[in-house]
């Protein structure tokens, strides 16, 4: 029995001497590795913060692409200290880098529609084909911008309707920017009969329009014919005005060109 206890004692006093030792050996290290992960936060976040400053006082860099780059440094730095920290236990990081590079591989191929989407949401950010607030048509949706993201693109449609494009389908695509120009040219079709006057009916017209105080003077407004048959002449009238008002004073201009022609005597067809 005595030996039994003897054993026992032995047996303990030995753990502990190796736990003593052990916690001799790694304690240097364990206290290395947590002065590493603090200090690392807080450089990664003091690195990302000035990054952020850095490239939002860039011309034509949009605030949530300046974000991602942020958030890019510091998960970024973040992964650089976790490597330095396996270091210090003597882990072999090569063998740790090579595997992180084979899993983000693997996760690039499985979320390529994705990071397709990252991609173009960058460009879209950095070469800025429209901006929040502007009309834009491609071949497939079309809409006013609410808010550009990384991954998709919010809009609002002229009827009231929400819509989410993929940025993808928008950086691939052709894009008409409707509200980038600050003047645009607005064309319509009058038919008149060919018994009308044609000077007069070009004269009326061109006094119609000119009217509009809306309508620019440069460059002038123009009207022409610019189709003939067996009994109407159509006339083309070309006029500028503010990307602003376009809608608007369309339908101020043919509600007065409909009047003023018939006023006038002159046939519509």
């Amino acid at each position: 029995m005595e030996n039994q206890s003897a054993n026992v004692v032995l047996a303990t006093q030995t753990a502990f001497d190796q736990a003593t030792a052990l916690a001799v050996t790694y304690g240097f290290s364990i206290l290395g590795a947590i002065v590493l992960l603090v200090g690392g936060w807080i450089l990664s976040g003091v690195i990302s913060r000035s990054a952020f400053r850095v490239i939002s006082r860039i011309h034509g860099i949009d605030e949530t692409l300046a974000r991602f780059f942020q958030n890019l440094f510091h998960y970024g730095l973040l992964s650089l200290v976790f490597v330095t920290v396996l270091g210090q236990f003597g882990v072999q990081t090569a063998s740790i880098i090579a595997a992180l590079g084979a899993a983000g591989l693997a996760l690039g191929l499985a979320l390529q529609g994705t990071l397709q989407n990252i991609a173009a949401g960058i460009m879209l950010l950095v070469l800025r084909p429209f901006r929040v607030g502007e009309y834009i048509e491609t071949a497939n949706v079309k809409g006013f911008i609410r808010e550009i993201g990384l991954f998709a693109t919010e809009m609002k449609t002229t009827d009231g309707l929400y819509l989410m494009a993929p940025n993808s389908t928008l950086w691939n695509t052709p894009i008409v920017n409707h509200s980038r120009e600050a003047n645009r040219r607005q064309e319509l079709s009058i038919a008149i009969g060919n018994e009308a006057d044609l000077g007069a009916a070009k004269q009326a017209v061109l006094g119609i329009v000119s009217s509009d105080e809306r309508v620019r003077a440069e460059p002038a407004p123009r009207v022409f014919a610019d189709d003939l048959t067996a009994d109407q002449t159509v006339l083309k009238v070309e006029y500028w005005v503010k990307t602003r008002e376009w809608t608007e004073t369309r339908h101020d201009v043919i509600d007065r060109l409909k009047s003023g022609l018939v006023a006038d005597a002159i046939a519509i067809k």
